[in-house]
């Protein structure tokens, strides 16, 4: 499922543009991709599951974190794009499922970017 939507976003000019830095790659290289992934699960949890979010639209970073690029490479970075991109309606909570499923999409797309240099 996640390569297919890899593919997919690949082919969006903006999605594509997104890439880890060697700076980041090196981030994720020290803290290890089970931390990355906690790093992921905290951010998703707080800032894309509520089915309210204040200030939604603008709660992902352009940059300062892995996770953040990862997020908009992969249209998981505010409800408007989750639902353009993947179906998910704003104004609903994530489920414990969606959640775990837009992490793990996270950690595809980051453990991608890895493998290039």
């Amino acid at each position: 499922m996640e390569k297919e939507i890899l593919e997919k976003l690949e082919k969006s000019k903006f999605r594509s543009s997104f890439k880890l830095t060697k700076k980041y790659k090196d981030y994720v290289r020290q803290k290890g991709k089970a931390e990355i992934r906690r790093h992921a699960e905290d951010f998703i949890a707080r800032r894309l599951a509520p089915a309210v979010i204040e200030n939604d639209g603008k709660q992902t970073p352009m940059r300062n974190h892995p996770v953040f690029i990862a997020q908009h490479a992969t249209a998981c970075c505010c409800r408007q794009c989750l639902y353009k991109w993947h179906g998910i309606r704003p104004g609903t909570e994530l489920t414990p499922e969606q959640q775990k499923d837009i992490v793990d999409l996270l950690m595809a797309w980051i453990e991608k970017q890895m493998e290039t240099d």
